[in-house]
């Protein structure tokens, strides 16, 4: 037992030390006025650089699997206690009308385009969930639900980084042409950007007030992870189920592949919701699930060959462009719809 949590040390001090170094430059860059990126794309890209010349051995190799797995897991349960069920009440029925419609073009039409590119659903599905509920975070949390593979993950966070590069620059511009109020924008970007540091970059360029309400929208959207993670469980136990009957293997069980640690994800939700947790230990849980978030996606990127990315990467940003570009339009469209935009308030 002693030796085997030993050989975990190397792998797991790398995974860190990147993810160190990334939330350095994530503080340089905020320091700088800048919200281009965020750490968990800068940890992701390290890992995957220092693959292209240094490919991890039989020292390192337990602790990146570990961090990249179970590491993990253990960041998602953390991170339940920042997300407060309560907010859902307290940005209201708009934005939840908005998401619902956000929420069905990602799923529902990004797993069309997604078979008629061609992609595994795996892929597919992990740009679907960054898109529609909150990048990088959503990826995390539904990558070791349906097994996905470390260039599955690589692919996601990729497909939807690249997009939300483009938001932080053309939004605000958006916004301003079209002569949106600050809760409008703040609702759309709050709906259609992906990762949280985009959308809090994106609102606040357009305006203070917008960006408080981006952020608002955005922790309400993160609560869709527990349906996601959940409805993708019972996906992954149909298809294994499948290959199991035709390869006549054993039966599995919804005991077996049911994502546990999505409970305690659930649990520190509501216990935060019901302010059963001191509020300096929420935001110590948040942090540290965040860091170690950041050293999991730094794992990834160890494992991830960027050469055979590249080589077959053109479908997955493709996928990501079609359907991030198809969030932004529908999100919009609802807002005109119920006469939110261009002028409305909430």
């Amino acid at each position: 037992m002693i030796k085997k949590l030993t050989s975990l040390i190397p792998g797991i001090l790398l995974a860190l030390g990147i993810a160190a170094i990334a939330r350095l430059l994530e503080n340089l860059e905020t320091s700088a006025g800048l919200h281009i990126i965020g750490a968990s794309v800068i940890a992701l890209f390290i890992g995957m650089i220092i693959n292209a010349f240094w490919k991890p051995g039989k020292a390192t190799t337990p602790g990146i699997r570990f961090t990249s797995k179970k590491l993990l897991k253990f960041a998602i349960i953390l991170l339940g206690a920042s997300l407060n069920i309560g907010t859902v009440l307290t940005v209201g029925r708009f934005s939840l009308t908005v998401m619902l419609f956000t929420l069905a073009t990602c799923f529902g039409l990004g797993a069309l385009i997604g078979r008629a590119l061609g992609l595994n659903w795996k892929t597919s599905s992990l740009i679907n969930a960054g898109t529609g509920i909150c990048g990088g975070s959503a990826i995390a949390a539904i990558a070791p639900v349906i097994e996905a593979d470390d260039t599955d993950i690589a692919y996601g966070m990729s497909a939807t980084f690249l997009f939300d590069t483009i938001m932080i620059v053309v939004f605000p511009i958006l916004g301003q042409w079209m002569g949106l109020s600050d809760a409008a924008f703040g609702l759309w970007a709050g709906t259609a950007v992906n990762d949280t540091s985009s959308v809090v970059a994106t609102g606040y360029a357009f305006s203070e007030a917008a960006g408080d309400f981006a952020t608002m929208v955005k922790l309400t959207r993160t609560l869709s992870i527990i349906p996601a993670v959940l409805v993708f469980a019972a996906i992954s136990l149909h298809f294994k189920r499948k290959q199991n009957a035709e390869s006549n293997a054993v039966k599995v069980s919804i005991k077996s592949i049911f994502p546990w640690f999505i409970l305690g994800f659930i649990g520190m939700s509501v216990l935060a919701s019901f302010e059963l947790l001191p509020v300096t230990l929420i935001s110590t849980m948040k942090s540290v699930s965040k860091f170690l978030m950041v050293a999991a996606l730094g794992a990834i990127g160890l494992n991830t060959d960027f050469k055979k990315l590249c080589r077959s990467g053109a479908k997955p940003m493709l996928h990501g462009f079609i359907v991030s570009l198809l969030v932004v339009l529908v999100a919009i469209a609802v807002e005109y719809v119920m006469g939110i935009a261009p002028q409305g308030t909430l």
